[in-house]
């Protein structure tokens, strides 16, 4: 049997389990699992400049592919409470990531050593495990068991805390003989899937609900093949854009609080059931007023998690599976009812939700200077096209974006959904590009987002990961300040003050451009809307030519309300601008105006 440190064990696992890459800082508790990163080889390494970053970097590269799990490594102590945000924020939105921390050797885990914490029982409510080993003999079937659980059931992140003694203690292993333990994923029968669809059977004006979940499963090809089977219009969430196209004429919008179409809220509303696939009834996506979402229309949910099931409300019909096998089911039941004539015409039924799509919009063409945040989303849709990957966080900038940007394909739509850490953006558009190097990558941040974690820029330009990143900025934590105009204050939310260093740029502070800059990337500013287009042009060729990302800062005027509930309910988003009353006022909607 061979012998080797467990810490060797470990990277040949990681190996064996299809990881290729990984994001991470070193420390002295971590520094054996690098000496084996390095002796063993066949994983690249990207060295974050904080480690919170290489939790977000795993995030981005897991939810850029199928098949993905992102890796992030970190020492003892305050590395791996740094990455708590990343476990959060991959178990709220179902990413599977591991975690790898060193730590104390085990017999000074209980005497107060240097940045020695319990960092397994502080991780345990943002993972699916999380283990301190003991014993080095174990090593190899703790992350074998990782492996297991970030994929079964409801995906999701694990960590593993290993002491230096363990890392460094010698252990028999045969790496040639190890295998990934089989994958369990609960599975809908026949009947069930028939009883389902019944609900279909007896509706006037159905639609289906593709959440994330759909993405997870690599099912986006059997939604759209079931919604076409079945002439139903689909809402995506958040977290399932893009598993059908924005342009198919299926695709009915998303409805909301704030992240939603005002066409997709009214279709919503006038529906009589819906088959939620999937998805988990986020609040931001029904609202708080449960009557609002739920009354006059029955629901059937079929979700991974049997737990999610009742959780929000109690669907008339729930099915714990997997979204592929429960789709393929679809497919297959959808095919024969159809071969029978048993599936009702709901064609005009799905007209009238792209008859609402071609009238209900909001203007996004404005001339104003400074900026108004509509005419960016604009000229993102004219300079980005059906390839582009696009990724965000939270923020006004994101629910902008989620408004008037398009999205094609599955994967295309990276956004920490639940979570929404401020500083996400940089470190998870640097992971998705790490992943998937032959698709454009655009992310996009507010000014506040993208200070938080404004060092990883340089993480890209050393491994050479080049992207555009678009920058809205206000000097205003716009959300909040929205947020707190409900409250009748505006506090503490404004960023403005006149730097000394760069008076052209009057209140808006910070010069990011003076800081991508110093930290190795490309940066323009933008203050007339009509030079806007011009510079996205540049910046994606700027970031072939130089490897590196190109950062484009459009200025906006300070204050713009986004549309959204004040009251947290779907049925009541307030309009705060002008709609769009001719084609001209929104020249890149999905569909061209109807007036």
């Amino acid at each position: 049997m061979p012998r080797m440190t467990a810490a060797a064990a470990a990277v040949e696992i990681l190996k064996r389990e299809g990881v290729t890459n990984a994001f991470g800082v070193p420390g002295a508790a971590i520094n054996p699992f690098y000496r084996e990163l390095k002796n063993v080889g066949g994983i690249s390494h990207t060295l974050a400049r904080h480690v919170e970053g290489a939790s977000h970097m795993a995030e981005g590269y897991t939810r850029a592919k199928a098949g993905n799990i992102g890796v992030c490594i970190g020492t003892s102590g305050p590395a791996g409470t740094d990455m708590i945000t990343g476990l959060y924020s991959a178990i709220a939105d179902s990413i599977p990531i591991l975690c790898i921390t060193g730590q104390a050797p085990t017999s000074k885990l209980h005497k107060e050593d240097f940045q020695a914490v319990d960092i397994a029982s502080i991780a345990k409510p943002v993972t699916k495990a999380a283990t301190t080993v003991l014993e080095p003999a174990q090593v190899p079937g703790v992350f074998q068991q990782a492996f297991h659980l970030m994929r079964s059931g409801r995906p999701g992140p694990v960590l593993i805390d290993l002491p230096l003694d363990v890392q460094l203690a010698e252990i028999d292993f045969d790496p040639e003989t190890y295998e990934p333990l089989p994958v369990y994923k609960p599975s809908a029968t026949r009947a069930q899937a028939e009883k389902a669809l019944g609900f279909l059977l007896e509706s006037e004006r159905p639609l289906i609900v593709a959440g994330g979940g759909i993405i997870n499963a690599d099912a986006s090809d059997l939604l759209v093949e079931f919604a076409e089977l079945t002439n139903v219009p689909v809402i995506s969430t958040l977290m399932g854009w893009g598993t059908i196209p924005d342009d198919h004429e299926l695709a009915a919008g998303m409805v909301g609080v704030q992240t939603a179409h005002r066409y997709g809220n009214a279709t919503f509303l006038e529906s009589d059931f819906v088959l939620g696939i999937g998805n988990r009834w986020a609040n931001r996506h029904t609202g708080y007023n449960m009557d609002a979402y739920t009354a006059g229309r029955k629901f059937v949910h079929v979700d991974i998690e049997p737990t999610q099931i009742g959780k929000i409300f109690a669907p008339d019909y729930g099915i714990a599976s997997d979204a592929k096998v429960a789709l393929e089911l679809f497919v297959e039941i959808a095919k024969e009812w159809k071969a029978a004539g048993k599936l009702p015409d709901f064609s005009a039924w799905a007209a009238s939700a792209q008859e609402r799509k071609a009238t209900l919009q909001r203007r996004t063409h404005f001339d104003d200077i400074p900026m108004k945040p509509q005419r960016v989303y604009e000229e993102m849709n004219k300079a980005f096209g059906p390839e582009t990957r696009y990724v965000t966080t939270i923020g006004l900038s994101q629910i902008a974006a989620a408004q008037f940007l398009h999205v094609y394909k599955p994967r295309h739509w990276i956004n920490c959904g639940q979570a929404g850490p401020l500083g996400w953006t940089i470190p998870a558009a640097i992971g998705a590009a790490t992943a998937d190097p032959e698709t454009p990558v655009v992310a996009l941040s507010g000014d506040y987002d993208f200070q938080f974690m404004i060092e990883e820029l340089a993480v890209a330009a050393q491994h050479k990961v080049p992207y555009v990143h678009v920058l809205v900025n206000n000097a205003y934590l716009g959300l909040i300040r929205q947020a707190q105009g409900n409250l009748g204050i505006n506090f503490e939310v404004n960023l403005e003050f006149e730097n000394i260093n760069t008076p052209e740029i009057g209140v808006y502070g910070v010069d990011h451009v003076k800081v991508a800059e110093g930290l190795g990337v490309k940066a323009i500013r933008v203050e007339d809307p009509s030079k806007l287009g011009e510079a996205l042009e540049q910046a994606k060729k700027t970031a072939v030519e130089y490897r590196v990302p190109v950062v484009v800062e459009a200025i906006l005027e300070r204050i713009t309300n986004i549309s959204m509930s004040p009251n947290v309910d779907m049925s009541n988003v307030k309009e705060f601008e002008e709609l769009a009353t001719e084609p001209g006022h929104a020249p890149t909607a999905i569909k061209a105006l109807k007036v």
